[in-house]
């Protein structure tokens, strides 16, 4: 088996730092833009993870394209939730939670994520 040389592995700069943190600030902030600041840090999270080498920074995009997928899936069946809590008339005030708790468990993940990659540790 072949050994891998550390040495020639090139050094995070700063600037791929600066790159993750723009990205997760991205994904926080998403939920308060209709969603387009997720979709374009998404596109970002791709290209970035095909050509990362770093399991660290890797580990995280993929974080970001997973909690992203998830929170559609969510928000899909939150938007389902909601209809049918609509059409039973009774339960119109409070059609607002599913979305809520989506935008909740997406901000907890975003920020939970960001503070692990700023501790230098992997996302889970």
């Amino acid at each position: 088996m072949a050994e891998t040389d550390y040495a020639a592995l090139e050094a995070k700069s700063s600037g791929d730092r600066t790159v993750m943190h723009v990205l997760y600030g991205l994904h926080t902030i998403a939920p308060f833009s209709a969603w387009t600041l997720a979709v374009i840090a998404l596109i970002v999270n791709f290209i970035k993870r095909s050509d990362e080498l770093d399991a660290l920074y890797a580990s995280h995009h993929t974080y970001m394209i997973v909690t992203f997928w998830w929170t559609l899936l969510w928000l899909a069946l939150a938007g389902m939730l909601t209809m049918a809590m609509v059409l039973t008339i009774l339960l119109i005030p409070i059609a607002w939670v599913p979305f809520t708790a989506v935008g909740i468990w997406y901000l907890y993940r975003c920020i939970r994520g960001w503070l692990r990659f700023n501790d230098n540790r992997p996302p889970r």
